[in-house]
């Protein structure tokens, strides 16, 4: 027998062996984790692992796909700064501040409401107002189903504003310690950690994602940023790749593609155990869909990555668009709030 066939042999076996182990409830160590990111995405085995994060993901949340829907309120020149955003100063996109009014934002979470979407996101750039964003959001809440979810995306917070999100409606916040931050961003990624951690002390759930990936990182950085999301204890976690913003320093790079982010979202979704029943990609995608995936986010208003100021006009799609791809990878639709942000469900 040559070495060739005997390798993989050898990479069959380990692969079963890491899926087994996930299938019987254990959590995956950094090295398998990094095992399985070194794993030609194109190889039977790494069809066996996007099989299986498929095959594991539908168990877990019953088949059932979720859409939620993200209304981002504002953009402006963000002295944040982080390479991969539109909204950063030194990016020189968006070269004047641009805000939604209650009513733009309203009238958008009632229709993503209406459209079936599972849960309304309201979005701010790091320097927007907290205590105008809090405003819009108790607006907002008035008009909105009484147990319709809501989740806020915003920047890093204390003890109060955790608070008030609470007593705005919020059930829970999508953060992330993203690729490259401090490197890439202006923010410390203990700033970040610290953020999730008075969210939780205040009774706010955690989604997050290992974001936003691109061809520049390393095996070892994805596999750090997976497991510090797995460390917050999410309601879920999933994968995104960055998109190339014109001008920027990240552009020479290039981007990933779906494909390898489809890997990607089943290495994570594998590394969160069995039992988690969200996990997500984004941008939406069939192929993750059928790799580990059961979460989509439909995008209105502004987009860090987008160019164009209403992101309907140009990369967001809408709430019946991404049920459309989840329906046409054979998953059912979730109906009515959340699951995923729902109090039972999280690591």
């Amino acid at each position: 027998m040559i070495q060739g066939e005997l390798d993989k042999m050898k990479i069959d076996s380990q692969v079963s062996d890491i899926i087994s182990k996930v299938t019987d409830g254990h959590f995956l160590t950094r090295d398998e984790i990094v095992f399985l990111l070194k794993i030609n995405p194109h190889s039977p085995a790494a069809g066996f692992v996007m099989a299986s994060a498929d095959a594991i993901n539908r168990a877990a949340s019953a088949n059932k796909a979720e859409v939620h829907a993200q209304i981002g309120v504002n953009l402006s020149p963000c002295p944040r700064n982080c390479s991969f955003c539109a909204f950063a100063s030194k990016n020189q996109i968006f070269k004047e501040k641009n805000e939604l009014s209650v009513e733009e934002v309203t009238e958008m979470a009632q229709r993503a409401e209406a459209d079936g979407a599972n849960a309304i996101f309201l979005m701010a750039t790091g320097d927007y107002s907290f205590s105008q964003f809090i405003e819009i959001s108790k607006e907002v809440r008035t008009m909105l189903k009484p147990d319709t979810v809501m989740i806020a995306n915003v920047g890093d917070f204390a003890d109060e504003e955790a608070k008030q999100l609470r007593e705005a409606g919020y059930t829970g916040i999508y953060h992330a310690v993203r690729m490259g931050e401090g490197r890439e961003t202006n923010i410390d990624p203990q700033t970040r950690l610290n953020t999730v951690r008075v969210a939780r002390d205040n009774g706010l759930m955690i989604g997050t994602c290992v974001e936003p990936i691109g061809p520049e990182h390393s095996i070892e950085e994805i596999a750090e940023k997976t497991l510090i999301g797995r460390e917050m204890r999410p309601c879920y976690s999933g994968a995104m790749r960055r998109i190339s913003i014109p001008g920027s320093e990240l552009e020479k790079y290039g981007m990933i593609s779906e494909y390898q982010m489809a890997y990607l979202v089943a290495v994570v979704r594998l590394a969160m155990g069995r039992n988690l029943v969200g996990n997500c990609t984004h941008e939406p995608n069939i192929l993750g869909a059928t790799s580990g995936a059961n979460l989509f986010w439909a995008e209105v208003g502004t987009n860090p990555r987008d160019t164009e100021a209403d992101t309907s006009k140009g990369r967001g799609l809408d709430v019946r668009s991404c049920m459309e791809m989840f329906k046409e990878a054979d998953f059912e639709m979730a109906h009515g709030p959340s699951v995923i942000y729902s109090g039972n469900n999280s690591l």
